[in-house]
């Protein structure tokens, strides 16, 4: 199974982790309603069966439900799981003991002693400050309680600011969380990309199939869910969803299903396979077995020169 570092020396995790996002979280998702805990269950296990063992979370995904499933699953199964999660810095949190707090709090959810890697949710830090906050971070890292420490929607300029905090107490940072796929590359052109890979830091690239737009199952509709549905959640306050959204990306999707079937994959596992040609670590959602397997499909091949060449010009546009 194809591996990475997190940072310069971190734990080494699987080439694209499973998003968790929709587990638990009923405000922009559909947790609850068209599917619940024995579907992502499944693909917890599916995901664990392809050989993929890096989960990633957060404190608000469905107000801790996320993690607190993913802890029952974890207690149920004896392979071993790396997981990441993530504290949100909100406005009251001004202090140490409140990074200390969430993350305690995050744990006993997670029913682990340890995280493969704690990230700061968004680049905010109020009253607490950003060195306060790194500092707060450090400690856990000394403590134990958590591998390595990342950032999240951190741009250049925030980015290097936090590795200049942490260095200064001999602790890397080793990874910013960002939008990235084939239709949102604007870290290539922001200065993120360039920046993380001077520093050694590894980018997470969340949202990596545009919501579901790269698996080319919504067509020019666009208005309805594959399943004939209305769309939900997020996905219907989205304008690359309507007709024309849709119709602009159709020369995309039609490039990703001909490179596809050249390797008897589908569209979603071209885009993602694309991704980790750039260095960087996938991590899409899954709510079901299934998807867990498509995410899987992936891994273990990779695109020609030629077609990340081809692939990189089509979707220009989106830098």
């Amino acid at each position: 199974m194809q591996t990475v570092t997190l940072g310069k020396d971190g734990p080494a995790v699987t080439a694209l982790g499973i998003g968790t996002w929709a587990w638990g979280d009923k405000l922009f998702w559909s947790y609850g309603n068209d599917y619940g805990a024995d579907q992502v269950r499944e693909a917890f296990d599916a995901t664990l069966e392809a050989g993929i063992d890096f989960f990633y979370t957060a404190e608000v995904y469905g107000l801790g439900e996320s993690e607190r499933l993913i802890g029952q699953f974890m207690r149920q199964t004896d392979k071993p799981v790396q997981i990441a999660t993530k504290f949100f810095p909100l406005p009251w949190r001004f202090n140490a003991q409140s990074v200390s707090d969430a993350l305690t709090a995050s744990l006993e959810r997670l029913q682990v002693s340890q995280v493969a890697l704690y990230q700061v949710h968004q680049p905010f830090d109020f009253l607490l400050g950003k060195r306060a906050l790194m500092n707060a971070l450090a400690d856990e890292v000394q403590q134990g309680r958590i591998a390595t420490i990342g950032v999240s929607n951190y741009s250049a300029e925030q980015m290097r600011q936090a590795h200049k905090f942490l260095a200064a107490r001999g602790v890397p940072l080793a990874v910013n969380q960002v939008r990235y796929s084939l239709l949102t590359r604007q870290i290539e052109s922001n200065g993120i990309l360039d920046t993380a890979r001077e520093l050694g830091i590894t980018i997470l690239a969340y949202s990596p199939l545009a919501q579901g737009l790269l698996t080319g199952k919504y067509t020019a509709e666009g208005t309805r869910s594959p399943q004939g549905q209305p769309l939900q959640g997020a996905r219907r306050l989205d304008p690359r969803f309507n007709q024309n959204g849709l119709e602009k990306i159709a020369p995309v999707i039609s490039l990703l299903q001909a490179i596809g079937a050249a390797h008897q994959r589908t569209p979603a596992q071209v885009a993602l396979n694309w991704l980790i040609a750039q260095g960087v670590i996938p991590i899409p959602g899954a709510k079901t077995a299934d998807q867990a397997r498509q995410n899987a499909g992936a891994l273990g091949w990779s695109l020609t020169a030629e077609e990340v060449e081809t692939l990189d010009r089509a979707t220009q546009a989106w830098k």
